[in-house]
């Protein structure tokens, strides 16, 4: 693989917090998963996404999913790797998905609302879904 093929590799599989902002709010088909345990969602999430950990991730839990959409998964951030594993699962069940970089930290840190018990305000997600 060249460099041009690496990042270009690196484009298809992650996504950044500006890039998922503007997809939601535009309306894309795309669809935001938390890879982390019900318990750390409840407690702060990224509006509109759904909860499905990662070690639950099997054709039962996914089989209401639209196949043709985006998946792009998440957890707590650089030191967390739940989005990697959720990413890895959904690809093997057969569905387009790309990781979240930075996760729920880089989110918050771009000035993004989170929704949850500890939830921030922020730019909001005016999902165009």
């Amino acid at each position: 693989m060249n460099q041009a093929e690496f990042y270009q590799a690196k484009l298809n599989y992650e996504t950044d917090s500006w890039d998922l902002f503007e997809a939601l709010n535009n309306g894309n088909p795309v669809v935001v998963i938390d890879a982390r345990s019900p318990e750390a969602y409840e407690i702060e999430h990224i509006p509109t996404s759904i909860n499905i950990p990662h070690r639950t991730m099997s054709e039962a839990t996914t089989g209401e999913l639209d196949r043709s959409k985006l998946y792009v998964t998440y957890c707590d951030g650089i030191g967390c790797n739940a989005s990697t594993k959720g990413a890895l699962n959904m690809s093997k069940l057969g569905f387009r998905v790309k990781e979240l970089m930075g996760g729920l930290d880089w989110w918050k840190r771009d000035g993004y609302e989170t929704n949850g018990k500890k939830g921030v305000p922020g730019s909001q997600v005016v999902c165009g879904c």
